[in-house]
């Protein structure tokens, strides 16, 4: 792919807890590394100790977060048990049925068509309906969370979560489910049980 840097982070779709952040170097970012002629201002990402600490020198560079570690192996182990094309696929599928369930009440996506991601769902808050108000009845009664918008989309947009081992056909159908209740309480307009109808016919269609 001919990627020279690279970085992500455990806790999305490895479904590991927070707290590591694998990266890799290409060998030509490396030599860019090594041979840079100023000196590095940050401690904790200093590639060059860093290249030294995972080498084969094992220059001491920091206490390895070890439980941490084992962790990620059995994520990536459960990743590889199911196999990267079966999980992506079911990403896909989920994404869909969620996608069909929320527009059957009226509630869409603030990316285009092609941009949106399908393990985080970022749909506009409808009109009349207090944004807070859901995301806290939704954690506190149903023990399901999702994100608000950031910065300008604060109080917008809702930023729901299918990701890793979490994106499952009966978290889809809880969510829909419940999200429908309280936006009944909150007497937003719609034809009740249309979004759970809806994502179970997406689920049979694919």
């Amino acid at each position: 792919w001919r990627i020279d840097a690279i970085y992500s982070g455990t806790q999305k779709c490895l479904s590991c807890p927070p707290g590591l952040a694998p990266v890799s170097f290409s060998p030509a970012a490396m030599d860019v590394v090594m041979n840079r002629k100023t000196k590095v201002q940050s401690w904790y990402l200093d590639v060059t100790m860093l290249a030294n600490y995972w080498g084969t020198e094992r220059v001491y560079h920091h206490t390895a977060p070890i439980n941490m570690t084992y962790g990620l192996y059995e994520a990536l182990q459960i990743l590889m048990e199911e196999g990267l094309d079966k999980v992506h696929a079911r990403h896909m599928k989920n994404h869909r049925a969620l996608k069909a369930g929320l527009a059957a009440i009226g509630i869409g996506y603030t990316a285009q068509e092609g941009h949106q991601l399908p393990m985080l769902n970022a749909v506009r808050v409808p009109d009349g309906v207090d944004d807070a108000q859901v995301r806290s009845a939704l954690l506190n009664r149903f023990n399901i969370e999702i994100g608000g918008g950031l910065g300008a989309f604060k109080g917008k947009v809702w930023r729901i979560g299918l990701m890793g081992y979490a994106s499952r056909q009966n978290n889809v159908l809880l969510f829909l489910s419940a999200l429908e209740q309280i936006l009944a309480e909150q007497g937003y307009a719609f034809n009740p049980g249309a979004s759970v109808a809806a994502a179970n016919q997406a689920f049979l269609d694919q």
